[in-house]
């Protein structure tokens, strides 16, 4: 796929303990996306994800609503690289150990 892009996410506000890793990890995988999501010590989420733009911007849609009991205050993107993506990247998407 020519058009596949990596970013990584860090969302902040109430999202862990919340469901909010494996709600990114179905989120992605219905999207076809790859990556992974883990819990942060300051309390965000962060996400490493590969894909074509459109995934991506759906995934972040989604992401910014989170899943019921979560609440997002701030979502930052950024540009990540292929180290950052297989850095606990099988095949698909999957949840990483916490940082």
């Amino acid at each position: 796929m020519n058009d596949r892009r990596i970013i990584r996410l860090i969302i902040e506000g109430r999202v862990q303990g919340v469901g909010y890793r494996a709600f990114l990890v179905r989120e992605a995988l219905a999207l076809d996306l790859v990556g992974w999501a883990r819990n942060r010590r300051d309390g965000a989420v962060e996400a490493v994800v590969a894909g074509p733009r459109p995934g991506l911007d759906s995934l972040i849609r989604a992401a910014r609503r989170g899943p019921t009991f979560a609440r997002v205050d701030a979502l930052r993107e950024e540009p990540a690289d292929e180290a950052a993506l297989v850095e606990f990247c099988g095949a698909g998407f999957s949840v990483a150990p916490d940082a």
